[in-house]
């Protein structure tokens, strides 16, 4: 459910059936009688998968601040204790990109994710903790500034203010978990049935027939007896009737051998729910090269690039007003086709032949070390004349020497 909620003295709140249906539909109530919770929604493969690629995708990207200069350019600005949080340690016992990955999955699993900003000194950051979300709860005041409420671990509470709380969300605060635990649900339903089908051989169970009439005792031994050595891993065993018994075995119906398409229609709509294509989490059904490639860039596009302003626009609150003017926190999307290198280096030509980015600026996106005349803005194409082969500068800003030959010199 959202968890803000008013303060509001001596209100009385009215039960009815449609808040019941709430509760029970928050509790994990589905139609196929399979509760759907965070946890026991990750225990279902495609969710999983889903959930796996929104975390380690965004988490994987660079996140930096950066802060805007006069000439309309921008710089990272290092020297803000925000900066190495959010791109080195969030604590002494976090990276950043777990960090990231964590809230991600809150926010995906329950609907939002929440980490406290530890402040020393005079107010600057010192540290990012994560909150599990289930221990915190927003209230609003009356002009709808939020107070975050923390339940602590040894009891009690304690409020927050909210330019203390890193807080993201999914699209309105609802979880995908609980949106989509029909879906979720029946898949989970339909894999459980199949184990029951496996536990039989991958076969149907049968019928014994008896010429005639068997009492209750017989019948009760007869079952345990056949259970024992023909069902689960005794399936497939050499059965010996007698007295005229037959046994009839069960074919699989219609709907038994559309269980795959079932499955698979159930993966496309968990898919959905995560705002993810289906071939990014191992659906094949319908993929060739070219749509691969679309669905990657449609998934960078219209699911990627929006968490990516929601989290900095929720990184921007633990900044003071003045420090907004001038700081922000973006996620460096290079790093997605970091693994593709002829795209990575003709996407750098591109950009130094149209004087966006220059050659040491190139050289530091791929950590190495700039070369003199490398600051120039100039189009290879046209610019006549060699340029000097690149070296890479040691630590101190010397040319290392590229071979014996040079070191001896």
């Amino acid at each position: 459910m959202w968890p803000f909620s008013r303060k509001i003295a001596d209100d009385t709140e009215s039960k009815s059936l449609a808040a019941l249906q709430e509760f029970l539909a928050a509790a994990g109530a589905t139609s196929s009688k399979i509760a759907v919770t965070p946890t026991k929604a990750l225990e279902c493969v495609p969710v999983r998968a889903a959930v796996q690629l929104r975390c380690e995708t965004l988490s994987s990207l660079p996140l930096r601040l950066y802060r805007r200069l006069e000439d309309g350019g921008k710089e990272k600005a290092t020297d803000h204790p925000l900066y190495g949080l959010l791109h080195g340690r969030a604590n002494g016992w976090t990276s950043s990109s777990d960090f990231v990955s964590s809230l991600e999955r809150d926010s995906l699993l329950t609907g939002h994710g929440y980490a406290l900003a530890n402040r020393v000194g005079e107010g600057r950051p010192a540290e990012l903790i994560r909150l599990a979300p289930d221990r915190v709860k927003v209230e609003l005041g009356d002009g709808d500034e939020p107070t975050y409420v923390v339940s602590l671990k040894g009891g009690g509470q304690r409020p927050y203010h909210w330019r203390d709380v890193l807080h993201v969300s999914s699209f309105d605060g609802l979880s995908a978990v609980r949106q989509a635990r029909e879906a979720i649900g029946i898949y989970s339903a339909l894999e459980a049935h199949t184990g029951r089908i496996m536990s039989n051989g991958g076969r149907p169970s049968g019928i014994l027939t008896s010429p005639k009439k068997i009492s209750e005792p017989v019948l009760a031994r007869l079952k345990e007896s056949w259970s024992k050595g023909h069902a689960g891993e005794a399936s497939g065993n050499t059965a010996i009737l007698e007295d005229g018994m037959g046994f009839s075995p069960l074919t699989f119906s219609s709907v038994d051998l559309q269980f795959a398409e079932l499955r698979a229609y159930q993966l496309v709509e968990i898919a959905r729910a995560f705002a993810v294509p289906p071939v990014l989490i191992a659906d094949f059904s319908r993929a060739t090269w070219g749509n691969f490639d679309a669905a990657a860039q449609a998934y960078l596009s219209f699911c990627l690039l929006p968490r990516i302003r929601s989290w900095s626009g929720a990184i921007a609150r633990l900044l003071s007003p003045d420090e907004q003017k001038e700081l922000g926190a973006e996620f460096d999307t290079n790093g997605l086709v970091q693994a593709d290198i002829a795209k990575r280096f003709q996407a750098y030509a591109s950009a130094i032949s149209s004087r966006i980015l220059n050659p040491n600026e190139v050289r530091e996106l791929e950590n190495r070390g700039p070369y003199d005349g490398g600051n120039e803005y100039l189009n290879p194409n046209t610019t006549s004349g060699t340029a000097a082969a690149p070296q890479n500068r040691g630590a101190a800003g010397s040319l290392t020497p590229r071979n014996s030959s040079e070191a001896a010199a």
